[in-house]
């Protein structure tokens, strides 16, 4: 049977129903752009009447409880439950909201449905990080450390970067180092490095040497330059003993072979057998503009290496290195040996060797004469006599800027075999 619609009247009827329908359609479609928009303002009052236009819609809700917690003028912490228990009765399955209720809750006093919210986030999405996180501090500030701090390990185990918050959070809350180890950071290298990074930077020398030592008994090779900024920190707190050992362990994990020098000398690579590692108890330089540097040949006779700076003729910089801190002992006498050579080397501040405490002003401070011009290798040696207080000395290349209008710096200069040596007691002391 064929429908027809040939009538004046039945084409009317069909236009009128199409607009019917497209009125419809356009009301509800400006209904939820109007609901949406004021959804999304920064008015409580425009909020409340967008979800008034969307009861359904279970983010609007969410979105409401919040501003009803955030609006200190106008807002509700009553009437933020409320809304976040709307959420999640329109989602159920929503973690998010869960937790967005259980803070609720708690903003109330009311701690046991905290509790119950909390866990039904967990129950929703068992392995989120978050969750762990948000439920675990919850218990902590409820005074149930054993299971906060478990919840936060489990946490820190699905998403490592919550680690350094861990870290602090846990610190600052507890002060307790064998804690933080062993109820909260997984048993993994990188958090155990993220713990001494913290303690570093918090200068906190005890706590960090226990997070060493537990780093340690993994038995697992490091990467040097991870142990550098505890031992920058060891080193500002003249802990040389601690420093001296701390280095030498990460050596070895990090598989430096790592020989103590046939003379005694505590110069660690004085003869520049090895790379500089440029932290820690190694060499350390800063590559500069102008200056070229490497390794040579050694001095005729002398095992290991020299190290050749040349310099472009291009400015007037001030070195001070390559330079290495090295842990010695307060009232003691010893005696420092070095070579240096130059070759057309410009300007009145030549080149030289200076010693001194970085921790204790004028404690140590002595310079050999700077050598200007063309030298052949000299030995450069002297006694040095620490101070009470001191527990470092640095021993590096020094050359100060010029003061004179022809002050570009050119010309070449190499350093070798350097010792630091314990002397007799009988040692002459030095001039400071």
């Amino acid at each position: 049977m064929e429908l027809t619609f040939e009538g004046k009247g039945s084409r009317w009827a069909l236009l009128i129903a199409a607009l019917i329908v497209a009125s419809f359609f356009s009301f509800h479609a400006i209904r939820l752009w109007i609901a949406d928009y004021r959804i999304n303002s920064d008015s409580l009052s425009s909020i409340q009447r967008g979800v008034a236009l969307e009861p359904g819609n279970a983010a609007a809700w969410d979105t409401l409880g919040r501003f009803e917690q955030l609006d200190f003028v106008a807002g509700d912490p009553g009437e933020a439950v409320k809304a976040f228990q709307k959420a999640v009765q329109k989602d159920p399955l929503s973690a998010y909201y869960w937790m967005n209720l259980a803070g609720a809750y708690e903003a109330v006093g009311d701690i046991a449905h905290a509790r119950d919210a909390f866990q039904q986030a967990r129950n929703v999405y068992p392995l989120s990080a978050q969750v762990a996180w948000n439920y675990g501090n919850f218990l902590l500030r409820q005074q149930q450390s054993a299971e906060g701090y478990a919840q936060i390990q489990l946490a820190v185990r699905s998403d490592p970067s919550l680690l350094p918050l861990a870290i602090s959070r846990t610190w600052r809350s507890s002060h307790d180092v064998d804690m933080l180890l062993n109820q909260v950071l997984p048993a993994d290298q990188d958090a155990y490095f993220q713990a001494l990074d913290f303690f570093a930077s918090a200068q906190q020398a005890e706590p960090g040497l226990v997070v060493w030592q537990r780093l340690m008994s993994l038995g697992k090779p490091i990467a040097l330059p991870r142990s550098f900024p505890f031992l920058d920190e060891l080193i500002r707190q003249d802990r040389s003993t601690d420093a001296s050992r701390v280095w030498h362990e990460a050596l070895r994990a990090a598989g430096f072979s790592h020989q103590e020098p046939q003379n005694g000398s505590l110069i660690w690579n004085g003869d520049f057998t090895g790379e500089f590692t440029n932290g820690g108890l190694g060499w350390r330089w800063d590559n500069l503009i102008g200056i070229a540097i490497d390794f040579d040949s050694p001095i005729p006779g002398h095992a290991g290496r020299s190290v050749r700076l040349d310099f472009g003729g291009g400015s007037n910089p001030e070195i001070n290195k390559p330079l290495e801190y090295v842990p010695v002992e307060p009232s003691h006498n010893y005696h420092f040996r070095g070579y240096i050579r130059t070759e057309s080397i410009t300007t009145e501040h030549g080149m030289l060797f200076w010693i001194y405490d970085p921790n204790n002003s004028n404690a140590v401070n002595l310079r050999t004469e700077g050598l200007v011009g063309t030298h052949l290798w000299n030995a450069v040696e002297f006694p040095v006599v620490t101070g009470s207080q001191t527990h470092f000395l640095v021993i590096g290349l020094l050359r100060e800027p010029s003061r004179l209008f022809d002050n570009k710096l050119s010309g070449s200069v190499w350093i070798a075999d350097l010792s630091l040596v314990p002397a007799g007691d009988d040692e002459p002391g030095a001039k400071r």
